[in-house]
């Protein structure tokens, strides 16, 4: 699928000495949701903040649909709207003025209808006359979308959006990024939630010290990384673990009145059926079972603790960045 932006050997150092990224290489599909997770300081924020054109790379070149960012500065600018974290906004400016002003300052002709539905859609319409400094916390953060999304952008920047709002601010994000995703919009989302990485995104892309380790698609990176477990109920308790079934690694739960079967994702069905062979050949009976899977909150956790861990020389799992 053709990409709707190319980051190609992304480094910034700050004057500090502070190395933000590291040679990020990375493609963005057109039209896809991409979740870009990773600790406090990875390297998030700065990402953005250069594919915005806010902050200067010291290496490294990003294009958008095209356009050179530092080039072509204009062009790539009004393809993308970008959610900031903070909340910044003029407090005695009106909602509808304040994203009206922002659609032109793109160039855009005025368009109330369009505005009107934008509003509607972030539950804004019953606010739109009322001063940004009389609102809640969750409705500002509606108005920066209401602001980003103005100038009928074709990529939209999430950075962290729903940190500290309600669940009904999210949900209702959710339902919007999807609904722009269908019209043809690329969201890339950063954030802390890794519910909403895992609810969203079509792909993953993980970061961590500046450097991005691993990009999957969420479906095969949950298939290849998603360890399972098998829990099975014992008809009656055992002491210990039969030698005859020691290849399968078992382990005992509640008292011995579980046995525990752990394998990895992409492991054959026909490898459980040949335990639960090998179970009745031992005469164990069971109960009932149960499988669970490893949820992208724990593979981060453990991609990233690898990272931690490693020399930090390598490219890790960032082979399949592009």
């Amino acid at each position: 699928m053709h990409a709707i932006i190319s980051i190609s050997g992304l480094s910034k150092t700050y004057a500090s000495g502070f190395a933000a990224l590291k040679g990020v290489d990375l493609d963005i599909r057109r039209g896809e949701i991409f979740a870009l997770l990773g600790p406090n300081g990875a390297g998030k924020t700065t990402l953005i903040s250069i594919v915005c054109g806010l902050v200067r790379a010291t290496a490294g070149r990003v294009t958008v649909d095209g356009h050179d960012i530092v080039r072509d500065y204009r062009a790539a600018r009004a393809l993308i709207g970008l959610v900031p974290q903070e909340l910044t906004t003029d407090a005695f400016e009106t909602v509808w003025n304040t994203v009206s002003f922002t659609r032109g300052l793109f160039g855009k002709p005025p368009d109330p209808a369009y505005l009107e539905r934008l509003l509607k859609d972030l539950s804004l319409w019953n606010k739109k006359d009322a001063k940004l400094m009389m609102l809640s916390g969750g409705m500002k953060r509606r108005v920066l979308i209401a602001k980003a999304l103005s100038h009928e952008p074709r990529i939209l920047f999430l950075d962290e959006p729903t940190a500290g709002v309600d669940v009904e601010l999210r949900r209702d994000m959710w339902q919007l990024v999807r609904r722009l995703r269908d019209q043809g919009v690329t969201v890339i989302l950063t954030t802390h939630y890794i519910e909403e990485a895992e609810e969203m995104a079509d792909r993953i892309g993980v970061i961590a010290k500046g450097e991005l380790i691993l990009v999957e698609d969420k479906a095969a990176l949950m298939r290849k990384l998603g360890g399972k477990q098998l829990t099975l109920q014992l008809a009656a308790p055992l002491e210990a673990v039969p030698p005859a079934l020691a290849r399968y690694g078992l382990t005992l739960g509640k008292g011995g009145a579980e046995l525990i079967y752990r394998y990895e994702a992409e492991t054959e069905d026909n490898a459980i059926a040949d335990l639960l062979q090998d179970l009745g050949a031992a005469g164990i009976a069971f109960a009932d079972l149960h499988t669970t899977q490893r949820s992208l909150e724990e593979i981060f956790v453990s991609l990233v603790s690898e990272r931690a861990g490693a020399d930090g020389n390598g490219r890790g799992a960032g082979e399949g960045a592009r």
